[in-house]
């Protein structure tokens, strides 16, 4: 195993993740709210199927706050893409910001890291 398939599972994480807890506001949005919640509840299943084992596979290559910051930045890029092609919200200026505050959190947590 390497540390891609660690990235490639988190990104399928996150579609399942933002689509179960965003999607409904397009797809659901008059639907009865236990229906929406049994249909989110179902799509979660389906990210943790990806989350448990890239967390677990990633633990070999990184530590904790390593994987809860690539975690993070993983989630930023899926939801810009979910809002932006999905949702049909314009991008603005803030998702840069926001961006460029996770680079500086990534740079912090993967310094000390030998490639």
């Amino acid at each position: 195993m390497n540390r891609w398939l660690v990235v490639v599972l988190l990104i399928f994480s996150n579609f399942f993740m933002t689509y179960a807890w965003y999607g409904h506001l397009r797809d659901f949005r008059h639907k009865p709210i236990l229906f929406v919640i049994l249909i989110s509840w179902s799509v979660a299943l389906l990210e943790y199927c990806f989350q448990v084992p890239a967390n677990r596979i990633g633990s070999g290559f990184f530590n904790l706050p390593q994987l809860k910051v690539m975690q993070e930045i993983i989630t930023m890029c899926v939801f810009a893409g979910f809002c932006f092609f999905y949702m049909k919200q314009p991008l603005k200026l803030d998702f840069l910001w926001a961006g460029l505050c996770l680079a500086g959190a990534a740079y912090f947590m993967f310094r000390n890291v030998a490639v």
